[in-house]
């Protein structure tokens, strides 16, 4: 890759910041020698080129700085820029993982993001970082575009103070067309997109369609990453941290970025004494007014609108002794006193209560619509209960239509009696050997077998037929 490719690729960075990059190294496309002394005096620092690595603190808690912008290789422009490479901090946070002394991490942020180029890789060794030693982020002054790609990985993020920057979550490619006098400049290339946003040029409509495709496909994985490390969804990204704002102090919390505040040396010292409060990932909190929880909706479109809810007031005096503090009183103390524990319960309890809500509807049954309204919105039913209940009101409603259809039923129609002969006729057997109707049974069969004895051999069919022939 070109320097020139390097510079006109996205960058997830704040667009000043950019600006001044691009400037600096413009000289050097023009083929000047860069100043080394002016741009330290510039910058007011000396420029070096060794990278951060990471700190042992007391507890097994390792400290690793990541400042300025990030790039992917250590080379002159991380020099220039008081930056970081993204490759051999990809390299120190896997150093981290193998290392026997480290038992949790605190990744020291204040970056205004740098080009995207090795920054999946930075978050996703982050990731695996966190999932086997606790690790957090803080941002000590700004977390921005690139840096929160990355910070946003650990298991929680927070402010050191309510001045820092967080967010930025963006991208943003530039094209510069700066016709040169005297000089024409021809472009001989293969394949449509070779050069179809080449600076040598205005920036058409294709080209800027073209441009506009890598923006919005590396905006898209931004989008995603951050949607993945803070446990919501893509589309809470975009509506409420994802349109390229900068928030600051309370403002990043109340978007749900960040999970409050602590420096870096308060962290160190919480995970130095309790590390398993950060062993999993936090869930982002979004103040009052937050976006509506739509998990499900085209599935179910009743399913009830979930915001969060205020903190509890809490008076500045202690409660006096003696006096017994009620569940609202009691749940105000709490979230004054852990508000990051009551953040969580809040998040949790509402992931359980839309799961309960989900499979109460799952033992619905036609007929019972208003019956599983009831019971999924009242707080307490539980999938089973309310099996249970829907087939009792199902064998109600069915033992009801029986009845029903019995008090309908017309009543029976009374047979006539069957007229009574005077005289009984002694056979009433046909040629074929059948019992008519009238018939003496009784005696037929007597005649029959009295009929055998005195003609031994003969069956008694043959014998009934004698009998009925008189014989």
């Amino acid at each position: 890759m070109t320097l020139v490719d390097f510079l006109t690729a996205p960058w997830a960075i704040l667009p000043d910041r950019l600006l001044e990059i691009q400037a600096i190294y413009s000289t050097h496309l023009r083929g000047e020698k860069i100043d080394i002394a002016a741009i330290e005096a510039r910058l007011g620092r000396p420029l070096a080129n060794d990278q951060q690595e990471y700190t042992v603190r007391d507890g097994g808690v390792a400290v690793l700085p990541i400042s300025g912008v990030i790039s992917n290789k250590a080379n002159m422009f991380t020099r220039i820029s008081d930056g970081a490479s993204a490759q051999l901090l990809t390299q120190q946070l896997a150093s981290m993982r193998a290392d026997p002394r480290v038992k949790s991490v605190v990744l020291d942020f204040d970056t205004p993001g740098g080009s995207v180029f090795g920054i999946p890789a930075m978050a996703s060794e982050i990731r695996a970082l966190a999932s086997e030693k606790p690790t957090v982020s803080v941002s000590t002054g700004m977390m921005a575009s690139a840096g929160y790609w990355t910070g946003s990985a650990a298991n929680a993020v927070y402010l050191s103070g309510e001045t820092d920057y967080m967010g930025s979550i963006g991208v943003v490619a530039t094209h510069n067309y700066q016709p040169r006098d005297k000089s024409v400049t021809t472009e001989i290339t293969a394949g449509r997109y070779k050069r179809i946003a080449t600076d040598n040029e205005p920036l058409s409509d294709e080209g800027r369609a073209y441009l506009q495709g890598q923006v919005d496909q590396i905006y898209s994985a931004f989008v995603d990453a951050v949607a993945t490390n803070r446990r919501v969804k893509p589309d809470q990204v975009l509506e409420r941290m994802a349109d390229g704002r900068i928030f600051i102090g309370q403002q990043a919390i109340d978007a749900g970025l960040a999970d409050g505040f602590a420096t870096v040396e308060t962290m160190v010292e919480r995970l130095a004494s309790d590390p398993t409060k950060y062993a999993s990932r936090r869930k982002a909190v979004f103040a009052l007014g937050g976006i509506t929880e739509s998990a499900g909706a085209a599935d179910d479109e009743t399913r009830p609108t979930i915001v969060d809810e205020p903190v509890l007031p809490v008076e500045s005096e202690t409660t006096p002794k003696g006096k017994a503090m009620n569940p609202q009183e009691l749940a105000a103390k709490f979230a004054a006193e852990s508000p990051e524990a009551y953040a969580l319960i809040r998040a949790e309890g509402a992931d359980a209560e839309r799961a309960r809500i989900q499979a109460v509807r799952e033992q619905a049954m036609p007929g019972h619509e208003k019956l599983i309204d009831a019971l999924a919105f009242d707080g307490r039913t539980t999938a089973p209960e309310a099996a249970v209940q829907v087939l009792a009101a199902e064998k109600a409603r069915l033992a009801a239509f029986a009845s029903t259809r019995t008090n309908d039923a017309p009543p029976p129609v009374a047979h006539a009696a069957a007229p009574e002969s005077e005289d009984k006729p002694v056979s009433n057997i046909g040629n074929n050997g059948i019992i008519g109707p009238g018939v003496d049974s009784a005696a037929l069969d007597a005649a029959a077998r009295n009929y055998q004895s005195n003609h031994p051999g003969t069956s008694y069919l043959d014998a009934v037929k004698a009998v009925q022939k008189g014989a």
